[in-house]
């Protein structure tokens, strides 16, 4: 016992800043390792001149205080954040110059209010067939007349027929028939070879004025045909303007262009006008296939750049579901393009509250001036009529705040993220590996860093899930949909406490008389080593995305090489913080302005994206990781304070504060604000259902109103304004009827398991569904070939499931190959323009045994969108009934089973 305490003396002695002597001999007296960091050892840091701790004595250097390290960081964070919403909105504040040279805004809103003014333009009504056509013809035409003696104008009125299959929502084959497009071609006195193509469409979905979805862009295609049309200055190549008339009906109208109209043949590249929101600023979310030379032009060009190639292969990896006419001229044209879409306040997207009135006049100018730059700068490229020289090679991309576009070959960015990887890991293992004598301890310690990393983060994101799963449960989902801020309150909080308790707790326990510059030095590491990891990972699977990682490597491991010998001298000094955060700030600021755009796409989504996939664990998981890439070069500040005592207690109370608030359902997801709607999505069929036997008797017959919640919440919040919907009438599948027998437009039934079926009377349409069998003949390898006519509606649905032993192995439709849906049914998409003829087709099945019930069953649903058979008095009645913050969207069909 004596010898023990002597040695202990001894070995506080001997500590540094341990007691005993003057301050200036502790300070000038050589120093061991301090104990427990062995920071000289340790990367070549070394402990600071009072680097250590001394048991029972007083800290000779200064921590970081929490007073100051946290309010910094919150700041620093908010800031950019503030940085970012300034260069947005400053995105859209820059006017127009006007003249008949200049794209002039006012004239395209002078467009877009004429064609809302028109109504809902589905296909097959006379709004879209008609009105809207003559519209656009006339002013065309009058375009036409005003042009300049440097160019030719021709005007084509397409309708095509045709039918294609696609692997959008799990895979299903799509019918059209006589739809519309208006197609212009505008090209050089002399004519032209070689074309470029502009396309947006003028349809749109039933029950919404689609003002920017799509009539803004055609508006805007219509002043930029006006503009080019006046100008004197000859181009080199022509310009074809498709103003399709049936997008909506998963691009039908680009495929019967591209694939059948003359003109086609001509088109060397193409830019696709969409919308994914109402106005904002028009982002370039895919490019290609290839072809960098298009993403070059647009850099260019574009006056205002807002392009991402994170939005690419974010858009192109199936988690959003949507799509474009982009895939059509990719896949069935071979030609590669520029896909720009508007994503601002998506939440009234495809609903009534799409109107004309609100988009910016500042956001059409802005578009127009992009796109207009772009299309006379590849309209006279040389490139254009030798697009097939510069077609390898992808690119990466993406703008800064806005203000212009970088771009490089990916194959640069590959070779340079590797060489940023062998500079990231020369540091690392110089700090791990020098000197020799100490590898296996600093390796062991250097390991432990990167685990807690790992931990604090997994650890964070099971917290946070478990809450969200919990808001879920009690029925609270989507609290944040109408109030954002909830939903950091709530999960970004709890993300946040959770990570800096593990390490604090660490801090306390684990590393308990560990010298502080150390750990903030090896925790930083282990954040490099981290994203060093990811780099690699994504450089070697061939994302371009991987320039993220790259800029979260190189400009912290420059920073830590600029600063090294402040932090080694003073250690966490307000110096050091402010040197640090600039260090940091063009890897902060970008996935600030990253973060933005994601959540402005996301985040209404969700109010769209089925019953099955909990929307507060889908954010809340995506608020994890942001927190994970914010929280990665802070993480070592945990370390450097003296406490988080203060910082937990005020997370912990804001969580436990928003958490009993959010449960008690004070914040209602939904609002009907005239200026800021963010309303609720219904959709309400008044169906008639016929379900026939192998002899075509009828077997079963109902009707009812069946209703869809476009979201997780289901039918829940209308119950007590109506309280005959509620659980007592959820639907039953129908086991022996494709698609559960009922009469889905499109096939997303797998996002739609919850929907309700209220009984109603029976609906008898005007021109209700002509079903005829044609013929029946046997065909060789034991198959039969059953032919078919189906006359009806602008819209119908054809299903069909083999039985048992039975094998659909073609038919007439796409390419001749059946494609199935999930769940192994198959899904026909059927529209028609005006005056089309009966539909005609065919299928062929592979019996390998006869059954008593038939070889396959048959269902046709056919939908009424518009006209005097759209809504039934019952239907109108309970769509009176339904609250103001909902949107809701009627109509009537009809559902017929057959067994062959």
């Amino acid at each position: 016992m004596e010898r023990s305490g002597a040695a202990a003396a001894v070995r506080r002695l001997r500590a540094p800043g341990g007691g005993g002597g003057s301050e200036r001999e502790r300070r000038d007296a050589p120093r061991p390792p301090a104990r427990g960091g062995d920071a000289e050892a340790d990367g070549g840091e070394g402990a600071s001149p009072a680097g250590g701790k001394k048991r029972g004595g007083r800290r000779q250097q200064r921590a970081l205080a929490e007073a100051r390290g946290a309010p910094l960081v919150l700041l620093y964070l908010l800031a950019l954040r503030a940085l970012v919403h300034v260069s947005h909105w400053q995105l859209l504040s820059r006017p127009g110059r006007g003249g008949a040279r200049h794209f002039s805004a006012s004239r395209a809103r002078g467009y877009l209010d004429d064609i809302t003014a028109i109504g809902p333009r589905t296909v097959g009504s006379p709004e879209n067939e008609i009105h809207t056509v003559n519209y656009l013809l006339e002013q065309i035409k009058a375009i036409k007349v005003e042009s300049t003696d440097a160019h030719k104008i021709f005007i084509d009125i397409q309708r095509p027929t045709g039918s294609f299959s696609i692997d959008f929502l799990g895979g299903f084959t799509s019918y059209y028939a006589n739809i519309t497009n208006v197609v212009v071609k505008l090209e050089p006195r002399s004519g032209a070879e070689h074309a470029v193509l502009s396309n947006c469409h003028f349809d749109s979905v039933p029950n919404t004025p689609g003002a920017s979805d799509d009539a803004v862009s055609c508006s805007v295609m219509l002043e930029i045909l006006n503009t080019l049309s006046k100008s004197s200055e000859p181009l080199q190549h022509a310009v074809i303007f498709l103003f399709n008339g049936a997008e909506e009906n998963i691009l039908q109208a680009s495929h019967g262009f591209i694939t059948q109209h003359e003109w086609a043949k001509s088109i060397r590249a193409f830019i696709n006008l969409e919308a994914a929101g109402v106005g904002g600023k028009e982002l370039v979310f895919q490019t290609g296939p290839e072809n960098p030379w298009l993403v070059q032009a647009y850099i260019f060009a574009a006056e205002h750049p807002f392009a991402s190639v994170v939005a690419q292969e974010i858009f192109q990896s199936g988690i959003i579901p949507a799509d474009t006419d982009f895939r059509i001229y990719r896949d069935f044209g071979n030609i590669p393009g520029i896909d720009m879409a508007f994503i601002e306040n998506g939440y009234i997207y495809h609903t009534e509250y799409d109107t004309s009135d609100r988009i910016l006049t500042d956001s059409i100018q802005r578009a127009g001036d992009n796109i207009l730059a772009v299309l006379k700068y590849l309209a006279t490229s040389d490139k254009l009529a030798k697009s097939f020289e510069y077609r390898h090679g992808r690119v990466v991309f993406f703008d800064i705040l806005g203000l212009f576009v970088l771009a490089y070959p990916a194959r640069v960015g590959t070779i340079m993220n590797y060489m940023i990887l062998a500079i990231a890991a020369l540091y690392l293992s110089k700090k791990v590996f020098q000197p020799k004598t100490r590898a296996i301890s600093n390796l062991k310690k250097f390991s432990t860093a990167f685990g807690l990393t790992l931990l604090s983060w997994i650890s964070a994101l099971v917290t946070v899930l478990i809450v969200a799963v919990f808001i879920s449960l009690i029925g609270r989902s989507l609290s944040w949909y109408t109030h954002f801020y909830v939903s950091f309150s709530l999960y970004g909080t709890a993300a946040i406490a959770k990570l800096i308790l593990v390490h604090t707790l660490a801090k306390k326990f684990f590393y308990k008389n560990m010298n502080e510059q150390y750990l903030g030095d090896v925790f930083f590491d282990a954040s490099l080593m981290i994203w060093s990891i990811a780099l690699a990972v994504l450089t070697q699977i061939g994302l371009c995305s991987a320039f993220i990682c790259t800029l979260w490597v190189a400009f912290p491991l420059i920073t830590k090489l600029m600063i090294h010998k402040e932090f080694r001298q003073r250690g966490a000094t307000m110096r050091f913080v402010m040197m640090y955060m600039l260090g940091m700030f063009v890897p902060y600021l970008y996935v600030m302005y990253l973060s933005w755009t994601v959540f402005e796409m996301f985040t209404p989504i969700m109010g769209r994206s089925g019953s099955e996939i909990p929307p507060d664990v889908a954010l809340a998981g995506l608020i994890v990781a942001i927190t994970m890439i914010l929280s990665s070069y802070f993480i070592n500040f945990i370390y450097l304070v003296k406490s988080t005592k203060t910082t937990l207690i005020t997370l912990t109370a804001v969580f436990v504060i928003t958490l009993l608030l959010v449960c008690s359902g004070i914040f209602f997801p939904y609002s009907s604000d005239s200026a800021n709607p963010k309303p609720k999505r219904v959709f309400l069929q008044h169906t008639s259902r016929r379900f026939h036997d192998l002899d075509g008797n009828l077997v079963k017959s109902d009707s009812g109103i069946w209703i869809n919640g476009f979201d997780y919440n289901g039918i829940s919040h209308i119950t007590p304004h109506v309280p005959e919907i509620n659980d007592t009438i959820r639907t039953q599948c129908e086991e022996r009827a494709p698609f559960c027998g009922f009469p889905w437009i499109l096939p997303v039934h797998f996002m739609f398991r919850k929907n309700w079926y209220l009984p109603a009377p029976e609906i008898l349409p005007s021109s209700p569904v002509g079903f005829k069998v044609l013929a029946k003949e046997l065909m060789p390898w034991n198959s039969v070939r059953i032919s078919f006519e189906v006359s009806g509606p602008s819209h119908m649905s054809l299903y069909i499931r083999p039985h048992k032993g039975s094998t659909l192995s073609s038919w007439s439709l796409g390419d001749g190959t059946p494609i199935a849906s999930v769940g192994g049914d198959y899904f026909v998409f059927y529209s028609h323009g005006l005056q089309a003829a009966p539909w005609h087709f065919w299928i062929e099945l592979t019996a390998s045994e006869k059954g008593t019930d038939g070889i396959v069953s048959l269902a046709i649903a056919a939908h009424y969108f518009f006209g005097e058979n759209q809504k039934s008095p019952q239907l109108y009645a309970l769509l009176e009934r339904l609250p103001n913050w909902t949107f809701s969207s009627g109509w009537s069909c009809t559902y017929d089973l057959f067994v062959f």
